[in-house]
């Protein structure tokens, strides 16, 4: 029975790199957030706009407690779920936790190319992009830094990055 929790900001690659590893591990594997807008048929920002964000952070640690529980999965946590509740030591009880530890730069270009998809990031400048970039990590590391691993998400650009980083992982994880 395996329960990997991959925790870290957005842009990191817990999507990116939790599908790859989950089909390389034969494991299922569950974005939060999307696992979230199914249950709720809502999209996050709707929640968040209708229940304010300790209403969504409620939520999200219900659901991170059901997911929590299933067997054999890759679990990619929303950006700032390790930092209410308990989340981050629940996630350390209930699995292994891996820190996509990124670089600003590295997130401001991925966060850049997709900020029309984010609507906290939608509509901000550059300079304002990477102030919301620095002031989040600084506040989140603290609950990253919790994780039993720290990976770098950095090489996750394209295929052969991907997997690279997927063989990587799994050799982290196989021998501590």
């Amino acid at each position: 029975m395996r329960r990997i929790f991959l925790i870290g900001y957005m842009g990191s690659g817990k999507t990116t790199l939790g599908k790859a590893f989950a089909r390389f591990l034969h494991l299922q594997f569950i974005d939060l957030d999307a696992y979230i807008e199914e249950r709720f048929h809502k999209t996050v920002s709707q929640i968040f706009a209708e229940k304010g964000e300790s209403g969504f952070r409620e939520v999200e640690h219900h659901l991170l407690h059901e997911v929590g529980e299933f067997e054999d999965v890759v679990i990619a946590a929303g950006g700032g779920t390790p930092c209410f509740f308990d989340n981050v030591d629940y996630m350390n009880r209930a699995g292994q936790t891996v820190f996509l530890d990124v670089r600003t730069d590295v997130l401001l270009r991925r966060l850049k190319a997709g900020k029309a998809k984010r609507p906290l990031l939608a509509g901000k400048t550059d300079a304002e992009l990477e102030g919301v970039i620095t002031e989040g990590l600084a506040r989140r590391r603290p609950y990253y830094s919790q994780a039993a691993y720290r990976f770098n998400g950095e090489e996750l650009e394209d295929r052969h990055q991907i997997q690279q980083s997927v063989e990587r992982l799994a050799e982290l994880l196989d021998n501590p």
